[in-house]
């Protein structure tokens, strides 16, 4: 993620391009159409910055990282079956319990007991290990005061 933080006044700026679907303080979402446009154009080689000023967007105002982002993005998209495709829409995070099927509901939960469990032998280990640490520290500290004398 680039460093650089928009003002509201660039964040104004950004929102009234139609081919930005949302702008805040820290990103920039692009339209679909942006998307494939910018594919098009890039292949018939013309370069980022250009692009972006054809459509009323001006490499300064996003910074070097977003524009670099924006084109290192868009060429792995172009490779998926998909295509430049926002794919959030269908898979905004994870999936709700009322919408899985009983089986599926099962699966989810079988696999979250056997990852608790693991992370219980996990957290018994470590209150082991650190048992053991302090007997013998213990141990050193009679061990040394008995030497001394």
């Amino acid at each position: 993620m680039s460093e650089k933080l928009f003002t509201e006044e660039e964040i104004e700026i950004l929102r009234k391009n139609p081919y930005v679907r949302n702008a805040s303080e820290r990103s920039v979402t692009y339209t679909d159409e942006l998307k494939e446009y910018f594919v098009s154009e890039y292949s018939q080689g013309k370069m980022p910055s250009q692009i972006l000023r054809s459509i009323g967007l001006e490499p300064r105002l996003l910074g070097k990282d977003r524009v670099d982002s924006l084109s290192r993005r868009l060429k792995k998209m172009v490779k998926r079956e998909e295509g430049v495709r926002d794919l959030r829409k269908k898979n905004s995070g994870r999936q709700r319990t009322k919408e899985l099927t009983l089986e599926e509901e099962i699966q989810r939960l079988k696999h979250k007991i056997k990852y608790l469990e693991q992370e219980n032998e996990f957290l018994k280990k470590i209150e082991f290990l650190d048992k053991k640490a302090q007997m013998q520290a213990q141990l050193r500290k009679k061990n040394s005061k008995s030497s001394k004398k």
